[in-house]
């Protein structure tokens, strides 16, 4: 049983997840939007909804939280400035966005992209 087991393993394990659930975080602030599956991009909302939030309090302690998910100096400077875009929101920075299914092999394409 799978009770009280949080987050998804996208067939990977725990080093390949999390380098890819950074890579696509840099990517996500770098364009402010992107396009990849339904499972990848529940997962990376609640790492860059977290990220933001941190950002919001805009202190050296919380810099150095993101840079440590992060370990990329352009995307924190854009996290700051996403942050100060969403000073007085309480969460719900992203919204996903169904599009059709993959034409290879049929996986549930999404965008997820920052809330205007």
């Amino acid at each position: 049983m799978r009770h009280k087991k949080d987050g998804r393993k996208l067939g990977r394990n725990k080093s390949h997840r999390k380098a890819l659930i950074r890579n696509m975080s840099i990517s996500f602030f770098e364009h402010k939007q992107i396009k990849t599956t339904e499972a990848k991009a529940k997962e990376l909302r609640r790492t860059v909804e977290k990220l933001i939030t941190v950002g919001k309090k805009g202190d050296l302690a919380s810099l150095r939280q993101i840079n440590s998910v992060l370990n990329h100096a352009q995307s924190l400077s854009k996290v700051r400035e996403i942050s100060e875009k969403y000073k007085e929101r309480n969460g719900g920075y992203t919204q996903i966005i169904k599009l059709a299914p993959r034409r290879g092999d049929s996986a549930e394409m999404v965008i997820i992209k920052l809330v205007e």
